[in-house]
């Protein structure tokens, strides 16, 4: 070994001399004393700083050999044993760390089941949320085939083209469920086979290792062979999971792309107020993503909690969970405390809309049955009846007013038996294309002509009540109209009501018409629907506004503006129109059936697909001959209600028309003979005391006489007539 010369060390310094002061010293004695300190002084004169330290020799390390550079002093027996100590220390301290480390997420065992699970994780792969779709699917049309089966089955033959559109629909629906069904069975075998070679990947070594150390050592290699595969597992798994953490510790949400669990709703309701610190919640169907990729379950809410509650604070659930309010649904299911909690991973009703369900009909629609509006926030179809019920669409500018309205305009004018009457507030063109399929239109945004509409559908519905009392019915059903085309069902559908009820002349005058159409129309068959911006009272007055039981509160700026649409305090009970973004355009709260409004987008129909399906409605009423005809005389409109007595009139209207032809001029009065005469010939037997019974005349008229061919007679004034009529069955000219 080279040895590293070095310099000598300095000479010690001399030590300093002690001293000592004795308690038994007297003053006197200072002569001892003064030698004792100058003694003292003469050693630290002579003391000396240490010598300053030679240079180092620098020395090139790269020269020496390879010999190890141990100390002498390990190379005796003493050494030697002072490193085999230190050796056994560290081995036995870290045999302690081994242990203590075990039940933490560090420990083998602990790292042996994260490898398992993530060895299984891979093995069941994806597929299944491919195949629960497909089943889902399969599963929905296969009732919908069932349902189609049993109304075709049950239709009768008799309806004709109604049993022959039931049959298609079935075969068609039977197909689609068919196909849905091979399409959930070729999934699933595709996601077997996927997991059975991955099942072989990972769990073919760990076998094939176990058996064959058992076949060729017995137990020893079979024990070789598992520690072999925990070592494997424990590899696999040896870095934690990062979802493992402690949620009461570290905040994670929906929005931040974690799943749902049972910890983590704790923590949202906890911070939005909605159930205490101490309480939890108790999960009666466990968190699960839906084939739209969105969370849902059932949740019981703590004992003394109401269910309205949770449902006042969306605002608040969404912000816990880092989403959009408008991606939380809340609703009571069953009872009072029980909840459906569903959350979308994504603002729903963004997406580009689907082709809508009319475009699909080959025939006519069904306006007594139900009518599709669209999908809800789960994708599942949302249809209503409008029987004997009315309507109120509202929301602000460019929410989708037009767009929805026409789901209901569409499926009215596809079934020829409906008669339409149309009136546009805005006076645009939204309302214009259906304007040849409309016995009465008013696209002028007038308030004049709007009213003397709403007169006449007062008239119309007098009508209806005078014939149902003769046939002795109380209401109008699908038969009734059926057997009675003058009874059929009436859409009377208003856009842009503000417009209307706020004008200063007729404002008022429309708001009492509509009130008695609505609340009495019902029964008669007419279905009144009204559209406006803001149907607050000082647009509709609340004696209206409660009449019309369906509301579809489309996007609202204010929580207010949505309760003049669903009610006072539907905000309050957590459904707001306000939540409703302005990229969800059409979507709207519905509340039409059941205790609770549902978040429905309606379905869309561009301008072309309008046109596309006013044509077929077009060619539907030219075949059922309900296209309107254009205005009708007074005759026509009392032969049209089948009555004996309005026939009698109608021929009286006859013989004023006939004789006036004759004349060249308009005749304002005819002798009784000469309407006879026309009753006669009509094949209507009428006395003269049975005329003077239906028109009665004052006794002035009666005395009255005028010249008829060569002679003075008495005879019955047009006017007299006309207002007969007009008194009796409210029909005017």
């Amino acid at each position: 070994m080279t040895e590293i010369q070095q310099t000598p060390a300095p000479a010690p310094a001399p030590s300093l001399a002690t001293v000592t002061l004795l308690p038994t010293a007297r003053p006197a004695e200072e002569a001892a004393d003064t030698a004792v300190l100058d003694s003292a002084r003469q050693v630290l004169t002579d003391l000396t700083g240490p010598a300053p330290l030679a240079p180092v020799e620098k020395v090139d390390l790269d020269t020496f050999d390879d010999a190890p550079l141990l100390p002498a002093w390990m190379k005796s027996p003493e050494g030697w044993a002072a490193y085999a100590g230190v050796f056994y220390r560290a081995r036995r301290r870290g045999f302690r760390r081994w242990v203590r480390r075990q039940p933490t997420d560090r420990g083998h065992v602990r790292q042996f089941g994260r490898g398992t699970r993530r060895a299984h994780e891979w093995v069941v792969g994806f597929e299944g949320v491919r195949v629960q779709g497909a089943a889902h699917t399969a599963h929905v049309l296969t009732r919908e085939a069932r349902a189609a089966a049993r109304s075709a089955r049950f239709t009768p033959r008799i309806t004709g083209s109604k049993k022959e559109l039931a049959m298609k629909t079935a075969e068609k629906l039977q197909k689609d469920a068919e196909q849905a069904v091979a399409l959930h069975k070729k999934a699933r075998k595709d996601r077997n086979r996927a997991r059975n070679l991955r099942a072989g990947v990972v769990y073919g070594p760990p076998l094939a290792a176990i058996g064959g150390g058992f076949v060729a050592t017995g137990w020893l290699g079979a024990a070789a062979g598992t520690l072999a595969t925990f070592t494997g597992g424990a590899f696999a798994g040896r870095k934690p999971y990062e979802e493992e953490a402690d949620w009461s510790a570290d905040w994670r949400s929906l929005g931040d792309g974690d799943r749902m669990t049972a910890p983590m709703l704790d923590a949202a309701f906890r911070a939005a107020k909605v159930i205490g610190g101490d309480e939890t919640l108790k999960v009666v169907q466990m968190p699960m993503l839906d084939a739209r990729g969105a969370w849902s379950t059932v949740l019981d809410l703590p004992p003394g909690i109401p269910a309205k509650k949770a449902m006042r604070a969306v605002d608040e659930l969404a912000a816990a969970f880092g989403v959009e309010s408008a991606q939380v649904s809340v609703s009571k299911v069953g009872r009072a405390g029980r909840i459906e909690l569903y959350v979308s991973k994504s603002l729903p009703f963004t997406d580009k809309p689907g082709r809508g369900p009319l475009l699909e009909l080959e025939g006519a629609t069904d306006f007594w049955g139900r009518i599709a509006i669209g999908p809800d926030v789960r994708g599942e179809r949302v249809s209503i009846s409008v029987v004997e019920r009315s309507g109120l669409v509202g929301g602000e500018p460019g929410a989708g007013k037009s767009a929805s309205g026409n789901t209901i305009l569409l499926a009215a004018a596809l079934d020829p038996r409906v008669i339409l009457w149309l009136a546009d507030g805005k006076g645009g063109g939204d309302l214009e294309p259906f304007e040849p399929l409309c016995d009465e239109f008013e696209g002028d945004a007038d308030p004049e002509a709007f009213y003397k509409m709403l007169e006449a559908a007062i008239a119309d519905m007098k009508s209806r009540y005078a014939l149902l009392k003769k046939l002795g019915k109380r209401k109008v059903d699908e038969s009734l109209a059926n057997r009675h085309p003058e009874l059929r069902q009436k859409l009377v559908w208003v856009d842009e009501l503000m417009f209307y009820t706020t004008d200063e002349d007729f404002g008022k005058k429309i708001t009492k018409a509509l009130r008695n159409l609505v609340s009495r129309g019902r029964a008669a068959g007419i279905v009144t629907f009204c559209a406006t911006q803001k149907p607050g009272s000082d647009v509709v007055d609340t004696s209206l506004r409660d009449l019309l039981s369906i509301r579809w509160a489309l996007r609202c700026t204010t929580p207010e503006a949505s309760d003049t649409i669903l009610g006072k305090g539907a905000a309050a009970s957590g459904y707001s129109a306000k939540t409703i973004e302005s990229e969800m355009r059409g979507a709207g709260l519905l509340w039409a059936e059941g205790t609770n409004p549902r978040m429905v987008r309606a379905d869309y129909y561009s301008d072309e697909q309008v046109n596309e399906l006013l044509e077929l409605a077009h060619d539907l009423r030219a075949k059922a001959g309900t296209l309107p005809t254009g205005p009708r005389s007074l005759a026509d409109q009392l032969r049209a209600l089948r009555e004996d007595d309005a026939n009698i009139f109608a021929a009286v209207v006859d013989a004023f028309e006939i004789h006036s032809d004759t004349a060249g001029e308009e005749l304002d009065w005819l002798p009784g003979a000469a309407l006879l005469a026309v009753l006669t010939a009509s094949g209507l037997n009428v006395t003269a005391e049975k005329l003077g019974a239906l028109i009665v005349r004052s006794d002035e008229e009666k005395k009255a006489k005028r010249a008829w061919e060569g002679s003075r007679v008495s005879g019955y004034l047009r006017a007299r007539v006309t207002a007969t009529i007009t008194a009796r069955y409210g029909l005017t000219a």
